[in-house]
């Protein structure tokens, strides 16, 4: 298959979709919610063909940098696309879509090497836990910038614009703790999973994740007990939903950007 025209195509979709989201959020086309699902959702069934030969390519525990990064983001469209239907987070997409775009088309023409091989069930189920996890989060990292933006607007008494297109601002805080609570939940899998099933979870290959990845899971729940017993929300929320987020994404890409895109290796 030849995976570049199809990541193109991809691509464009994604633009397209996170174009019309963002206009609609400011108010310069009417929000047509089916359009942006139609366009993310042919974006991702033109993606995944593409992660399935890129991962086929390099068989391995450990996808390399780019690899993992379009597996993941396919992983995160997908996520926000169903729940979109229940719940109004399609505004993420407006980052997210892009990201995934950007992320097909570096694995299209970087392709990365695998790590070491050994796939078992308990691995499988410490991988999937991890892509959810990063992907649910990926979208309350989303959702709490546009919490953000709209809790400066209204200190500032801006009432017209982004504040009129988003949910009332209680909605959108009860969302992004929602994110954070099933985030958490999936990470905490994620972590119990590789502790039992990885045969070193703190090896040198592996222990800049494990270290972050625990750093940001006690940073979400630190969230969650704030929200919960000191009331915490606002932009106390949004800056400790960033910081984990930020936490997150060098745990998963750190070292492989190191590694294969600063050192070449």
């Amino acid at each position: 298959m030849q995976a570049l025209p199809f990541a193109t195509i991809a691509f464009i979709l994604y633009i397209a979709a996170a174009i019309w989201q963002g206009m609609a959020l400011f108010r310069r086309v009417p929000p047509r919610q089916v359009i942006v699902r139609l366009l993310a959702a042919l974006g991702l069934l033109l993606h995944i063909p593409v992660v399935v030969q890129l991962v086929g390519q390099t068989p391995g525990l450990l996808p390399g940098f780019t690899t993992s990064a379009t597996l993941l983001m396919a992983v995160a469209v997908n996520v926000v696309l169903i729940a979109s239907l229940f719940k109004p987070v399609l505004n993420a997409g407006i980052a997210l879509f892009p990201l995934a775009g950007i992320a097909l088309m570096a694995a299209t023409w970087l392709p990365s090497q695998s790590g070491h091989s050994g796939l078992t069930p308990g691995i499988l189920m410490h991988a999937i836990s991890s892509a959810l996890a990063f992907a649910v989060l990926a979208i309350a990292a989303a959702q709490a910038v546009l919490v953000g933006l709209q809790n400066q607007a209204l200190r500032h008494h801006h009432i017209r614009g982004i504040v009129q297109s988003l949910p009332p601002l209680t909605t959108m805080e009860r969302v992004l703790f929602e994110l954070v609570w099933v985030g958490i939940i999936l990470l905490t899998l994620s972590i119990i999973s590789g502790l039992l099933f990885l045969d070193n979870f703190f090896a040198q290959h592996l222990a800049h994740k494990t270290v972050l990845s625990l750093l940001a899971w006690v940073i979400f729940t630190a969230l969650l007990i704030g929200r919960y017993r000191f009331g915490w929300r606002g932009m106390r929320a949004v800056r400790w939903t960033l910081g984990g987020c930020a936490i997150l994404v060098l745990a998963y890409f750190g070292s492989k950007f190191v590694l294969e895109v600063v050192l070449n290796r």
